[in-house]
């Protein structure tokens, strides 16, 4: 039987905690939530009541001895809970018990029974599976007697837990334990910590399980976050190289870059690195992959922390990248804040917590090195890689641009993050004869033959283009050597052919002439031809004649 297994467990509906856990929170048991004020206890607490209320048909007693119900209620309206109508509907009953330590002290000590039956009727009055006790510290204010004190904390869980409650109890953390008594953790099946904490005028929240009796759980620290959708935690820490991988191509948008790699465009789930010095072109290649995928039909995310959406796209508009209309369409989406405005892990949820949302097959984030602001070398790669490993996990493909602070024989980033990239691209600006010419280079690709030749880059409103550069003597020209020396070439190519063609021509008239020539002497030669065959004629009437004229005269003898 594995750990999940072992006891029973009842959801949550806080996002990701139920993931980090491995069900919930024990059914049945108590769970003490504690924490420094502000932190999100109370929050957690009605999470979890209005989820089993309003979703699992397991109605709720909420005891509070601090804020009243209607503050409470008023407090998670924004967040879609809809209390009051929960409680219209008998699915949840409040019980609001305001312990005054000073009157209670004048009648002597005490214990809980009266809270016992007090609770007992809220929780048989509504079928109650869940109760939540907020908070346990306004409870046991008013005892005095300490080993009283231990005693009715025991004997509540106890009568809890004989119950059959689950239960969610909060409490404040107290100095050097985990809550004021230093009790409560001891006598729970389940404690969770959350924490709030400032560094560097940044605030995160954290989660922590201390303990869970009888199963398996996440024990590193994970962020949480608060917002309008309410209490979500992110369990990243237990991404791993479980992913799957594809031979499916994606375009860059560039056909020039697809080009260079065997067989056109990167592997789909492959995170690509950008990186190069200040205004080399890294947010507009980025751009490119984007208008890529909305144009093949699929969604992109764009996290950009040093551009606001309406200067991106104006920016783009520049090259012909039209992002504006894929914004309207929702096939687009830009998320744009500044790196100091969360701390790392609280970047991380966010963007985690995007992707879960908007499901996107590729993602940018618009450049990574601003982090190093806020945080350092280490956080921000184990960060990045989380990012990773989970647009991975999902087969999204990840565009990850870099500021390079200088280029003079530097290929490596700040944030170390090259030997983890399945393809880094680096961008270039070289200076020659007074002017800047921009170069790309794709410096890896894994599991795909590709070019190793650097390429000029070229940005106009007619897009990107890469263009092979000059190879002469002195290296690999681009910009105007490049033209100037494709020019000679040109021009020295003309040269050639000019000469070559007044070659052809002077071999043709001498071939004209020497045709005449021969022709003449052939001509001659039939003329001496004739000649003698004429003399050769007259020879032979010579001789006959000359035969004829013998015999005449023999015959004149003879008579």
């Amino acid at each position: 039987m594995s750990f999940s297994q072992a006891i029973s467990k009842s959801s949550t509906g806080v996002d990701g905690f139920d993931e980090l856990t491995l069900g919930g929170v024990p059914t049945g048991r108590p769970t003490l939530v504690c924490g420094s004020a502000g932190c999100g206890k109370t929050l957690f607490a009605t999470t979890f009541l209005v989820h089993g209320a309003r979703d699992l048909d397991e109605p709720g007693v909420f005891v509070t001895f601090e804020e009243r119900p209607g503050d409470i209620v008023s407090n998670v309206a924004s967040l879609g809970f809809a209390l009051d109508r929960l409680v219209d509907d008998q699915k949840i009953v409040f019980e609001y018990i305001a312990l005054d330590s000073s009157e209670l002290e004048e009648a002597g000590d005490f214990d809980l029974e009266g809270l016992f039956l007090r609770l007992e009727a809220a929780i048989d009055s509504v079928g109650a599976k869940r109760v939540v006790l907020d908070t346990i510290e306004s409870l046991f204010s008013v005892f005095s007697n300490e080993a009283i004190l231990r005693a009715e904390i025991r004997r509540l869980f106890d009568w809890l837990k004989d119950k059959g409650m689950t239960t969610v109890i909060t409490a404040e953390r107290g100095d050097g334990s985990l809550t004021r008594q230093g009790l409560e953790e001891y006598v729970s099946d389940c404690v969770i910590l959350l924490d709030h904490r400032v560094q560097n005028q940044i605030s995160t929240r954290r989660l922590r399980v201390v303990k869970y009796r009888g199963t398996a759980h996440g024990t590193n620290e994970y962020p949480f976050l608060i917002d309008q959708d309410g209490f979500s935690v992110l369990p990243v820490s237990s991404l791993g190289l479980d992913h799957k991988v594809s031979e499916e191509r994606v375009s860059s948008g560039i056909a020039d870059l697809d080009d260079m790699l065997t067989g056109g465009g990167f592997h789909r789930a492959s995170s690509i690195l950008v990186s190069g010095v200040a205004g080399s072109g890294k947010s507009s290649v980025a751009a490119s992959f984007a208008d890529a995928a909305c144009t093949a039909g699929e969604r992109a995310l764009v996290f950009s922390f040093e551009e606001s959406a309406d200067q991106f796209v104006r920016n783009m508009n520049s090259l012909g990248i039209d992002l504006g209309r894929w914004i309207k369409s929702d096939k687009l989406r830009f998320i744009a804040t500044r790196p100091t405005f969360y701390s790392i892990e609280m970047h991380l949820a966010v963007m985690l917590r995007e992707v879960n949302k908007f499901n996107p097959g590729l993602v940018v984030l618009d450049p990574i090195s601003s982090f190093l602001e806020s945080g350092d070398r280490m956080e921000i790669q184990s960060m990045l890689l989380r990012v990773v490993d989970f647009l991975k996990s999902r087969g999204v493909t990840a565009v990850l641009t870099h500021l390079m602070h200088g280029q003079e024989r530097q290929v490596q980033t700040d944030a170390g993050l090259s030997s983890i990239m399945d393809a880094w691209i680096l961008l270039l600006n070289r200076e020659v004869n007074g002017e800047f010419n921009r170069e790309l280079y794709l410096l890896k690709a894994r599991g795909l033959a590709h070019s190793n030749q650097v390429r000029e880059f070229i940005m106009s409103g007619e897009g990107i283009k890469l263009v092979p550069p000059y190879l002469g003597e002195h290296g690999a020209l681009t910009g105007s050597a490049r033209k100037s020396e494709e020019g000679k070439s040109r021009r020295a190519e003309m040269r050639r052919r000019a000469e070559l063609a007044k070659a052809q021509l002077q071999i043709q008239q001498k071939r004209r002439r020497a045709k005449a020539q021969m022709e003449a002497l052939q001509a001659e030669l039939d003329a001496d031809e004739i000649e003698l065959n004429a003399m050769t004629q007259n020879e032979d009437e010579y001789l006959r004649q000359a035969e004829n004229d013998q015999l005449e005269m023999g015959k004149s003898r003879k008579s």
